[in-house]
């Protein structure tokens, strides 16, 4: 450390299942599931037995169920008030909404969903493979709006792997998901999205060490939240200063910050200016105030946010792999090629 310098790490906390955020982030899990092979009905071939079924939390084998009950997953959910972010690094999620709206995506895809005044929702994890395992690997990270967007039309942006740019530097490699790193500008957030707001600065990337390599992170603005995720690894030294695994640290922003790392590492950068108001929150109902609680739960049981226009609860969208996105008003686009 420079003499004079400031301590670039303000403060650090272990990483349990949800990981401790700042505004403007709500919300952050890293799911990691090493799901058996598939039973050809996009479940495990395993026994459930001895799980909670509808509420599997717990880890077994090294997997869990969630809130599904035959294919792992989320099924059917309300959300109002802010946006869920939806890194998926292996395996497969099937999207479906009150919209009328599908897509199935991962393997390197993001999705980026506004939920604003109302939406319905379910997130299933399709296991495909019949003969291996069907490991699930992603992030979802839930992030604030401000009031004044709170009720705005929901909305959901793919951001697909062929698309998010990747920063390259000799042995460190920066998946650049929101917030632009030199030369690595990523696809659009969705319009209503507070990482469009003007001066948002809201960065989210996803950083790669090599043994023995190092990293200069560039500073931000002054009253901007960084927080570093150190989810894979032993553990990295930031700015001279040692931050151990499964550890988050919050840093001065304004540095530029050297990470260095012994061993391979994995981290999730997640920055950020505040938005600075109050914060009521009640399950999936994010508001600012007790009263607009209250209102999105009389809201949701009158309108059901559009109704569910889906057979059941958990929706998933068949047996092929192909990745694509159907928009509520009819546009569909996939993985790999251009928009249809």
């Amino acid at each position: 450390m420079l003499m004079g310098m400031a301590s670039p790490v303000i403060q650090t906390v272990p990483l349990g299942f949800q990981w401790p955020t700042i505004d403007p982030f709500l919300f952050c899990v890293h799911h990691l599931d090493t799901y058996p092979a598939a039973d050809g009905r996009l479940g495990p071939t395993a026994s459930l037995e001895g799980r909670s079924i509808g509420n599997d939390f717990e880890p077994v084998d090294g997997w869990r169920m969630y809130h599904g009950s035959h294919v792992p997953g989320f099924p059917q959910h309300p959300h109002r008030g802010f946006e869920t972010i939806t890194f998926v690094r292996q395996g497969l999620v099937d999207h479906a909404d009150s919209l009328g709206a599908a897509a199935r995506y991962g393997r390197g895809d993001v999705q980026w969903m506004t939920a604003g005044g109302g939406i319905q929702h379910a997130e299933m994890f399709p296991l495909l493979d019949e003969t291996g395992p069907n490991t699930l690997e992603l992030f979802q990270i839930w992030m604030n709006l401000p009031a004044a967007d709170k009720m705005v039309d929901a909305h959901f942006t793919m951001l697909w792997d062929h698309e998010i740019p990747r920063h390259e530097d000799d042995g460190v490699t920066v998946t650049v998901i929101a917030g632009s790193l030199g030369d690595s500008v990523p696809p659009s957030a969705p319009p209503a999205s507070y990482a469009s707001h003007p001066g948002s600065d809201v960065a989210l990337w996803h950083v790669v060490l090599d043994p023995g390599s190092s990293w200069t992170m560039p500073a931000a603005g002054a009253d901007v939240a960084r927080v570093l995720y150190v989810f894979q690894g032993d553990g990295i030294t930031v700015g001279g200063e040692r931050v151990g695994g499964s550890t988050g640290a919050v840093v001065d922003p304004t540095q530029d910050l050297m990470l260095s790392s012994a061993g391979p590492t994995e981290l999730l950068v997640m920055q950020g200016r505040p938005i600075a108001e109050p914060v009521a929150q009640q399950g999936p109902f994010v508001m600012n105030t007790e009263d607009e609680i209250v209102q999105a739960f009389a809201d949701y049981r009158a309108t059901q946010f559009g109704g569910w226009p889906w057979d059941g609860p958990d929706p998933t969208h068949g047996h092929d792999d192909t990745r694509f996105a159907r928009h509520a008003d009819g546009r569909v686009e996939y993985a790999a090629t251009a928009e249809v």
